[in-house]
């Protein structure tokens, strides 16, 4: 049973009612007009509110401002590979350029090959000049780019080189270096980058250091060839 003070309310003001009444009425249909306000000002605001979220969380895919270079083909075992050169590293460019004029990389091997983290050759018997780091301002080791490969001393690099196969510019090592800061990215794979992703995923071993990046079946660099 309701209480009594409950049920004896509404008689209290009797003789005021009617008026009463439409108080009640406009002030419903007050707090209905605010309601539905309400709603539409929510509804933008989580509209809104996800649009700023999903802004703020994609991850663009990084493309470097300066591919405008020569275009080179690799001919692989597994697939054809377009690399398209920067054209803000003249000197590691253009010794690429003779190497690849020169048929040096010609029936070489992809020899080290690590699933997220790159594939690696253009390994070439024989005394070679070693060429100065261009790292510069733009040196990105971005997906898909191709970078040279050194030993750890600077301006070291000669005919080594590797494509990345994940986005690698944010690795630091335990003693501050940064890997852009060490290899030089000089190009870009524009054209067969699913061949880049199925040569990482042949299988390895361990080579003879205990890494386990020795590729178990051979993966041929058949030429090079320099196409624009």
């Amino acid at each position: 049973m309701a209480p009594k003070y409950n049920r004896k309310k509404p008689v209290q003001h009797k003789s005021n009612s009617k008026k009463s009444s439409t108080k009640k009425k406009q002030l419903y249909i007050v707090v209905g007009i605010l309601a539905i306000v309400l709603i539409i000002v929510g509804a933008y605001v989580a509209v809104g509110f996800n649009s700023n979220n999903d802004n703020s969380t994609a991850t663009p895919t990084p493309t470097p401002t300066t591919t405008n270079g020569t275009k080179v083909l690799l001919q692989t075992s597994m697939g054809n590979i377009t690399i398209q050169l920067f054209d803000d590293k003249p000197i590691t460019t253009q010794n690429f350029l003779d190497l690849v004029a020169s048929g040096k990389y010609d029936g070489t091997v992809f020899h080290r090959i690590m699933k997220d983290f790159m594939i690696q050759g253009g390994a070439i018997n024989g005394d070679l000049a070693t060429i100065k780091d261009e790292i510069g301002s733009y040196n990105h080791n971005y997906q898909y780019t191709i970078a040279m490969a050194k030993t750890n001393d600077p301006n070291s690099a000669t005919s080594g080189f590797f494509i990345n196969t994940v986005d690698n510019s944010k690795i630091t090592y335990s003693d501050g270096t940064k890997f852009d800061d060490t290899y030089t990215a000089f190009g870009i794979v524009v054209e067969g980058k699913d061949v880049v992703n199925a040569i990482a995923k042949v299988p390895v071993t361990a080579n003879i250091s205990g890494e386990v990046s020795q590729p178990t079946q051979t993966v041929t660099l058949i030429s090079a060839t320099i196409i624009s």
